[in-house]
């Protein structure tokens, strides 16, 4: 379980660098906490576009836009950041149920739940959750924590 967590922040780390890149440039609306965005690409050529949160392709959601000086929310699972004209604080958009991978072009991509290495979000709840035997990925802000599953437990 502990290779879940890795892979998790493995990912979030490939989504910051992208979203930093892409909308460093980006004039227009301030992002707002619990907005999505799909985030695909590479370090050299990301691209970052707002999305709906239902949507497949919504891979991040903005937990928290930090003022100048703030840092991400502390006591939980590690955010991906983003700095650009506004700093941004990450988190992945899983949907209860689906599966995922890490994907280097988009962080965690959804799968099949039957395909190797995929990770099922399991449970999906706010405050505290017990996981029972599954990984708990929680954040404090928002306060969500994703239970996930591997292996036979994934499908």
């Amino acid at each position: 379980m502990r290779k879940i967590g890795w892979g998790v922040g493995a990912a979030a780390v490939v989504v910051a660098g992208a979203c930093a890149l892409a909308v460093a440039g980006q004039d227009g609306p301030r992002p707002r906490p619990g907005e999505c965005a799909a985030v695909a690409g590479t370090g050299d050529e990301p691209r970052y576009r707002p999305a709906d949160c239902g949507s497949e392709q919504a891979n991040v959601r903005i937990a928290k836009v930090l003022e100048e000086g703030e840092g991400c929310p502390k006591g939980g699972a590690r955010y991906s950041t983003y700095a650009g004209p506004f700093t941004l604080c990450l988190i992945p958009n899983f949907v209860e149920g689906a599966c995922y991978r890490g994907d280097r072009q988009v962080g965690m991509r959804r799968v099949d739940c039957a395909g190797a290495h995929a990770v099922r979000v399991a449970k999906v709840g706010t405050g505290e959750v017990s996981c029972g035997s599954d990984r708990a990925v929680a954040y404090p802000e928002p306060s969500v924590t994703f239970c996930l599953a591997r292996g036979p437990a994934a499908r």
